[in-house]
């Protein structure tokens, strides 16, 4: 293997001759030899496109020469494109502040940025630091790719698997709407409603959890570039953070602003703690959807057995046709890592000391993963579950005429004891409701038929 030379403020190291980074991101693969879970793609896209913007506000402030701002501009949109995907190997275990991180960009487009400008004709050479870097810490890079990355995948990915998912449940309400089932409370039999019903309330769970996360994403739109090392701005102009707000919105087509506070911005993630709180309710919602759904199909002979669902795969090794909830599975535990995450985010970010919080990697790593994971969960819910939901009408029905809480219609004719007495004495001698309420003498079969109407009793 041929390597070539580096150097940094600390010394020459060795890099292999192929790869695009310099001295810096070297010693982070080899000081941080650190776990498996590499900076997220999102992470590094983001910075790219941060990068683009910060060279044309440069420009626009007449700091950096056209022939820079285009070898940069065109070195970054290549690294937009996934060329250079093999070339940002740091990983989240790193620097709390995503220097390393912040360097591997600097570095990246420096060197391809100066193989553009060679191509050119030109006698200009991109530095890291002093070229790409300009007007910039990595204090307030890191956190604006935070931002930018979050805001992208929740809006772009995150919410149109919600909305999906939410149009096949609507769907499902509406073909079910007469589907009259027993309601469940504490997991024992309560009074009826439909099936639509019910599915109706999942489907309102991700409209409510969809409003909040767009709501709570609105504050993640501001910015910490221009606050540099410590929120002063110190090495950049005061218009420059707008500038660079203005040109990534314009390259990723949604709204940025420069942050009003940098103090705040650099040293504070309560923002993504907030965006993050809202994917947890979310998740929390998932969680209760997967779950109805695999208690109502359990059986398919032996359990509640009221739905049935897709057979995706055998569900066991030694039980022939055995099918499993397998969707629901997936789901469940993508919410309870959601759940975890949520943890991890509120302490790293509760960590911020004096101008700084160090633990930035870690936040950024677990918000993208919760928003990837339930991403792909919800569409691979939808896809190969929800979509495939029907009654199962005769188990319905009989779970209709044989539960005892019907006798909740009786409470406004005979009373709420007298009633109880009848459940009770229907449940002990293993006879119907109906047979047990006209032995107690407090009704006919006649005003039985009149008043416990399971059609009557759903509220519709």
């Amino acid at each position: 293997m041929q390597y070539r030379t580096e150097k940094d403020t600390i010394g020459e190291i060795q890099v292999e001759a192929d790869k695009m980074w310099g001295a810096q991101t070297q010693r982070s693969v080899q000081n941080f030899a650190i776990g498996t879970e590499r900076m997220p793609h999102e992470v590094v896209m983001a910075f790219a496109q941060l990068k683009k913007a910060t060279a044309k506000a440069n420009h626009k402030l007449g700091k950096m020469s056209d022939a820079k701002m285009r070898a940069i501009e065109t070195a970054a949109n290549e690294v937009i494109e996934g060329k250079w995907n093999d070339h940002f190997p740091l990983v989240v275990w790193q620097t709390g502040s995503g220097t390393q991180s912040n360097m591997n960009m600097n570095e990246v487009l420096a060197r391809r940025g100066n193989e553009i400008l060679a191509e050119q004709g030109s006698d200009e050479k991109l530095h890291p630091n002093d070229d790409v870097n300009m007007s910039q810490s990595s204090n307030d890079t890191y956190p604006t790719a935070m931002h930018v990355a979050g805001v992208l995948a929740v809006t772009e990915q995150l919410i149109p698997a919600v909305q999906k998912l939410k149009a096949t449940l609507d769907e499902k309400a509406k073909k079910f709407d007469d589907v009259i089932k027993i309601g469940r409370t504490h997991l024992q039999d309560a009074t009826p409603l439909t099936l639509g019903q019910e599915i109706s309330g999942w489907r309102h769970m991700l409209e409510k959890s969809e409003r909040m996360i767009k709501e709570s994403v609105e504050h993640m739109r501001e910015l910490a570039i221009g606050g540099t090392a410590v929120g002063t701005g110190i090495n950049a102009d005061p218009k420059f953070g707008g500038y660079v707000a203005e040109f990534i919105a314009e390259a990723v087509g949604t709204e940025f602003t420069s942050a009003e506070n940098k103090f705040h911005a650099l040293t504070s993630h309560d923002e993504m703690v907030y965006v993050h709180g809202a994917v947890k309710a979310l998740a929390a919602d998932a969680m209760k959807i997967a779950n109805d759904v695999r208690w109502l199909a359990s059986g398919p002979r032996s359990g509640i057995g009221e739905i049935t669902i897709p057979a995706n795969e055998p569900g066991s090794s030694i039980m022939p046709g055995k099918v499993n909830p397998t969707q629901s599975e997936a789901l469940t535990m993508v919410s309870a890592q959601v759940m975890g995450n949520d943890a991890a985010i509120g302490f790293a970010a509760s960590q911020g000391n004096f101008e700084l919080n160090v633990f930035k990697p870690v936040i950024a790593y677990n918000f993208l993963q919760s928003v990837r994971l339930l991403t792909d969960s919800l569409v691979s819910f939808n896809d190969n579950c929800a979509i495939g939901i029907e009654a199962n009408l005769d188990v319905i029905e009989n779970h209709v005429k044989n539960s005892l809480m019907l006798v909740t219609s009786l409470n406004p004719h005979i009373g709420y004891e007298k009633a109880a007495a009848i459940a009770k004495q229907a449940h002990n001698e293993g006879t119907t409701l109906k047979e047990s309420a006209v032995k107690s003498g407090h009704l006919t079969a006649e005003q039985f038929d009149e008043w416990v109407r399971p059609e009557n009793m759903v509220g519709k």
